[in-house]
């Protein structure tokens, strides 16, 4: 079976000259298709680092990273955004427009999709937004929803274009236990039903017990897993 991820002697560091400091060093990593992994470890290990490499969201500076079969170290601007459109992101902090509703919020991810026909935008985003649970709160706005339930209308956004990566950072930080468990049990349903590779980086322990396997980082380096 092929990987969805496949990271290779990475490394990354931040900053020029005298002040450059090494932040990932050598990491090796592949993720399968339905897998969840948890990557967990202090704070400036470089967990945030390696997701957002993965995401695309900065460039690869050394070793190979291979996302979805393409390579992401030279990739140039047009391939990068064909690999992110299969990609959904959980942030810890929602980041949801204030101005649109939560299926303006949701429907927006499908607007990267044009194979997707606009006439179907309605349903998928009722449907995963009840699978969510917030059926009722559809048409509600961000001002009028709790910090729990804005949390799941961005987790709405981030799969209602089955993605084939879900990549999660805390995503039940913000959230108390109930919630923070129906949100992990409805990536765990994701990963399982739909084939969608998880990487998910946590310090919350109640929830580790979803991940086929729990990798550890510190100071850069993956430790085991």
């Amino acid at each position: 079976m092929e990987s969805t991820v496949a990271v290779c002697n990475l490394n990354h560091s931040f900053g020029q000259g005298t002040l450059r400091k090494p932040v990932l060093n050598d990491v090796n990593l592949d993720i399968y298709p339905g897998e969840i992994v948890i990557l967990t470890g202090p704070s400036g290990s470089g967990k945030t680092t390696l997701l957002s490499l993965i995401g695309g969201l900065r460039s690869v500076q050394e070793g190979s990273l291979k996302v979805l079969g393409r390579e992401l170290r030279g990739i140039n601007k047009g391939q990068l955004t064909k690999v992110r459109n299969n990609i959904g992101f959980i942030f810890q902090h929602h980041n949801l427009l204030k101005c649109l509703s939560a299926y303006g919020n949701v429907r927006m991810s499908l607007k990267l999709h044009p194979e997707i026909p606009k006439k179907e935008h309605r349903q998928r985003v009722v449907t995963t937004l009840q699978a969510v649970g917030l059926s009722d709160k559809v048409d509600s706005y961000p001002a009028n929803l709790s910090g729990g339930q804005q949390q799941r209308v961005a987790i709405a956004r981030a799969l209602v274009a089955q993605p084939k990566l879900l990549l999660a950072d805390e995503p039940t930080a913000s959230l108390d236990s109930k919630t923070g468990r129906d949100v992990v049990d409805i990536i765990q349903r994701l990963a399982k039903e739909e084939g969608c590779s998880v990487l998910l980086v946590t310090h919350d322990n109640r929830i580790l017990d979803i991940a086929d396997r729990i990798v550890h980082m510190e100071d850069g380096r993956i430790q085991r897993q």
